[in-house]
């Protein structure tokens, strides 16, 4: 395996002005990532420069067989973290040949709103914390469970420390390293409430690089976990029962939150949050019915409160905002699967330019 390892690192540029790039889209699911890899003659430093490409859409769920060519366009770069060098990950959307953003592409939407003069003027930060579990390849149980039983209950796993406590460290840990050599602004990772599930965030980030970075995050995950012969779940509710569930918490604010006067300015935010609240619920990701129980650190689906440093509430608002009159919140209802395009396009849109 040394031999098979050597090659896998090979340095290219000892040889060759030649790159790869790995063109990354997300699948017919919504969820799925996939990607393919060409060669380039040379290095790059913008989605610009880089050529569209195609795929074939019958094969992921995205086109029928008689018209099936999917055309993907660069948006942003990121370094490669497992070929290295001048090697990159290309994040892509997707288009008909005709030029028409495909169903399932989410992204196009999201770029019209963040570009808005209105939107742009505000410069929209995010937090985002995406949680996960880790399952055992053949069993589909998390990893550190017994097979077919159960771990002591909930407590010691937050943040904990030790073999009996933190099962998966080796691949959080070289996810994070990998995210920043990406270019990722991870700002920080934990060990969560259930055994197995984990959390990165990312951020702050301005605008849509927010959602890209999250993707290019989560497919960066998967490939580790592919290495490691562990799967990677989503599921806003892996476990039932009494086991915390899997959200994607949404940190947010506008320039105007942030200065002085801010604390006004988010009230009205979450009142107008408030008032399209079922519209949120409905694309803040699959299964998240499961999750927010009004249990285990949620607000009930069909509630929408807030609160200053309520975890049980649909809208979180940190002490320190309250005390400093300005700052941001956080929207605890995304679902760990939720798609990062909608949720942050979104909570924009409602909070900056819809008048109710």
């Amino acid at each position: 395996m040394s031999a098979l390892a050597d090659l896998i690192n090979l340095d290219l540029s000892d040889s060759s002005e030649k790159i790869i790039a790995e063109y990354i889209w997300i699948g017919g699911s919504g969820l799925g990532m996939r990607s393919k890899a060409r060669t380039l003659p040379g290095p790059v430093k913008d989605p610009s420069e880089l050529p569209k490409w195609n795929y074939d859409g019958s094969s992921t769920g995205q086109a029928p067989g008689d018209d099936s060519e999917v055309i993907i366009y660069p948006q942003a770069i990121f370094k490669d973290p497992f070929r290295r060098g001048n090697n990159i990950l290309v994040m892509c959307d997707a288009y008909t040949p005709a030029g028409e953003p495909i169903p399932t592409n989410k992204r196009h939407a999201a770029a019209k709103i963040f570009s808005d003069p209105t939107v742009a003027a505000e410069e929209t930060w995010y937090g985002i914390e995406q949680e996960y579990t880790l399952l055992q390849k053949d069993t589909k149980w998390p990893v550190g469970w017994p097979v077919g039983g159960f771990p002591g209950p909930q407590g010691p796993y937050y943040c904990g420390v030790g073999a009996d406590k933190a099962f998966g460290r080796d691949i959080v840990d070289a996810h994070y390293k990998a995210c920043l050599y990406a270019g990722i602004n991870v700002s920080g990772t934990n060990g969560e409430v259930m055994p197995g599930q984990w959390e990165f965030q990312v951020g702050p980030t301005v605008g849509i690089a927010a959602a890209d970075q999250v993707w290019v995050a989560r497919y960066i995950l998967e490939r580790i976990t592919e290495l490691a012969g562990v799967v990677l779940s989503l599921d806003p509710k892996p476990i039932p029962g009494d086991w915390n569930g899997a959200g994607a918490h949404t940190n947010y604010s506008t320039k105007s939150m942030r200065e002085d006067g801010g604390y006004e300015i988010i009230k009205k935010a979450i009142e107008k949050l408030g008032l399209r609240h079922k519209e949120h619920i409905a694309a803040y990701g699959e299964g998240n019915e499961r999750r927010l129980t009004g249990k285990h650190e949620t607000a009930d689906i069909n509630t929408f409160l807030w609160g200053v440093a309520n975890r049980g509430a649909s809208i979180r608002v940190g002490r320190d905002t309250e005390k400093d009159g300005k700052g941001y919140f956080e929207d605890r209802r995304p679902a760990s699967n939720m798609d990062p395009y909608t949720v942050t396009s979104m909570v924009a849109e409602t909070t900056v330019l819809w008048k109710p």
